[in-house]
């Protein structure tokens, strides 16, 4: 009879092949170590990339304007983001291919080069914006940017061009890690937890377009574009199989879960704080972090500039890592985290041309972050719909999935998240553009 032998346990034994066992040297502490990595993967880390600075920003700036009272949108959002990364890795699992290769297959190549350029776009934005966040993370402890910068883009593209998938992956996973500091951070600014639990349960919903702003903002920033791009091909990468297919929704949900906890809290420090003492507005992540030292002490700002730092490597690896599998996927050429230039030389070239010009428009004085980010939002509300759509038909077509597609209960939710999300980011589209 053949036992199965369960994935966690087969993933662990492939982490260990080819090392020696030596006799007496087994140790508890590295063994629980590999199975909680194990355990971990791109759902984790593709939510929480999506936390970077621009989202912290927002969250931070919710916080101030409404203290608690949007904490009900998160719980929304949560659902919304589970539903949408539970298809990307069923996609990812079934079909061993990318987004962008799917639809290129799918809907051919105009399509794909629409989705590449405006990913391109999007994410060469993004990238400059969390190399300004890491500056400015390390200069609350008075590193200049010229320093902070360059050695976070050194170990960056070192991390993801000269290890292996593996290691790489381990390293976005203890960059999670900084994000514990938000929940800290919360407790430290005493928060009022009733009104918490009020404000998630019975919210005061009010109409002004200020609120509706930031409602559509948080929902903008919660779920992004190449956060799905990255999850998918990234499963694809890691090798899973349909066995470990509950494994890797289950991850993939989970992964949303943490993130979105983790922007609550954000919510709730700012709302204990800041909008408790008046302070309504304020302009960056980093200024957030400066503002909570008065109110909750010099340690909650230093939580919040570790979780600030964390959130920005993580994005700033993962944003040119789904680039390049968007544009080689559709393309057609080589991918591969850890593939020298040689073996996959666009692949390279892409993830170290942005992490080169991140960097280096990141330490420009005066560089309008801004501005930037407002002319992002623009090409990331146009771009999510197309994406949602086509993972939405996608992981419903018998002929991509088979008996693996989606159906029933969950199609329906798929459809009305593709819909309202969709809404959502184009409304934010029109009154950024508006604004402009």
């Amino acid at each position: 009879m053949q036992v199965r032998v369960p994935p966690l346990i087969r993933r662990v034994r492939s982490a260990t092949r080819g090392r020696p066992r030596l006799p007496g040297r087994f140790n508890p502490r590295r063994a629980r170590i590999f199975a909680l990595l194990a355990l971990l993967g791109p759902g984790l880390i593709a939510a929480n990339a999506g936390n970077d600075a621009g989202g912290i920003a927002t969250y931070s700036s919710v916080g101030a304007k409404y203290g608690y009272q949007l904490l009900w949108v998160m719980v929304l959002i949560t659902v919304s983001l589970a539903i949408v990364q539970k298809l990307a890795a069923r996609m990812g699992v079934v079909t061993g291919k990318g987004l962008a290769e799917l639809i290129r297959e799918e809907y051919g190549i105009r399509w794909s080069v629409l989705a590449t350029i405006a990913v391109l776009i999007a994410n060469m934005g993004i990238c400059i914006s969390d190399f300004v966040g890491v500056g400015a993370a390390l200069g609350l402890a008075g590193i200049p940017v010229q320093i902070s910068v360059p050695i976070a883009a050194v170990g960056i593209w070192a991390i993801i061009v000269r290890g292996s998938y593996r290691s790489a992956e381990r390293t976005f996973i203890w960059l999670t890690i900084p994000f514990f500091a938000y929940p800290i951070a919360a407790i430290l600014a005493h928060p009022h937890w009733g009104e918490v639990g009020k404000a998630i349960i019975s919210p005061e919903i009010q109409t002004g377009s200020t609120y509706l702003l930031l409602v559509i903002a948080t929902a903008g920033t919660t779920i992004t574009p190449y956060m799905q791009l990255y999850l998918q091909s990234a499963v694809v990468e890691r090798g899973a199989r349909e066995e470990d297919l509950p494994h890797e929704e289950r991850e993939a949900v989970a992964g949303a879960i943490f993130a979105n906890v983790i922007a609550g809290f954000i919510i709730i420090a700012t709302g204990a704080t800041l909008f408790k003492h008046g302070i309504h507005t304020i302009g960056s992540a980093a200024d957030a972090a400066r503002s909570l030292s008065p109110f909750a002490g010099s340690y909650a700002e230093v939580l919040f500039a570790v979780g600030l730092l964390g959130a920005s490597l993580l994005a700033c690896a993962i944003l040119p890592i789904a680039t390049s599998y968007v544009i080689s996927e559709s393309l057609g050429y080589e991918k591969g985290i850890g593939r020298r230039r040689e073996e996959a030389p666009v692949f390279v070239s892409i993830i170290t041309g942005m992490i080169v010009l991140g960097a280096l428009v990141a330490m420009i004085p005066g560089v309008p972050v801004i501005s930037l980010l407002v002319g992002v939002q623009v090409v990331n509300g146009l771009l999510l719909p197309i994406n949602l759509f086509f993972i939405w038909r996608l992981s419903r077509s018998r002929r991509v999935m088979g008996e693996r597609r989606s159906r029933g209960l969950l199609d329906g939710l798929a459809g009305i998240t593709v819909l309202l999300t969709s809404t959502l980011s184009l409304v934010l589209v029109g009154v950024t553009l508006a604004g402009i």
